[in-house]
């Protein structure tokens, strides 16, 4: 069973990654974002630097009333550790990442911007695979409260993702077409 699961996820990652190669309309995909984004003005933000064709949270992220954030990968089957980010040089991470030095100091982000390869609309998420968000956001809501917004094309909805016990749900997500709020 779980590897049929494995096999169907595998399988959806392919589909949804090729439909976010087509890209949406960034200008609104950021005006949406930065909506999204008001309420939690003062709070510490993680975003990321987008890599492969994900859609770019840094103008959102910039024009955000806040400390900001970048994950760090500290290393395989472990959660992200997050470093306050003010625009300084980033250095190469593992898959392909690009990261903070270790020389700066780690934060708790009370608000995520998370990236995905497909969503469906019980905002559940697929990543790419390797269960760092998932792992994350469960260290953090143990912790305290955590907003986790998911940031994606429109064309990388799904009708449906198969969610697995450890898949932690997004709290909202944001497309270039509007906010999907949890049902």
């Amino acid at each position: 069973m779980a590897s049929d699961l494995s096999a169907a996820k595998a399988g959806l990652r392919a589909q949804a990654l090729a439909a976010r190669g087509q890209g949406g309309d960034q200008e609104a995909l950021d005006r949406h974002l930065r909506k999204a984004l008001a309420p939690h003005a003062g709070r510490v933000l993680a975003g990321y630097w987008p890599m492969r064709d994900e859609p770019d949270p840094l103008p959102a992220m910039r024009a955000h009333g806040g400390a900001l954030c970048l994950p760090v990968v500290p290393g395989r089957a472990v959660p992200l550790v997050f470093r306050l980010w003010q625009g300084e040089a980033l250095e190469p991470g593992p898959l392909g990442t690009s990261q903070p030095p270790d020389s700066l100091p780690e934060v708790r982000p009370e608000v995520l911007i998370v990236p995905l390869v497909a969503f469906d609309g019980g905002l559940n998420r697929l990543g790419y695979g390797g269960g760092y968000y998932d792992r994350t956001l469960e260290l953090l809501r143990k912790s305290g409260p955590v907003a986790a917004i998911g940031l994606a094309w429109e064309v990388q909805r799904l009708p449906a993702i198969p969610a697995e016990p450890f898949d932690q749900p997004l709290d909202m997500i944001v497309t270039d077409v509007g906010t999907i709020l949890h049902p």
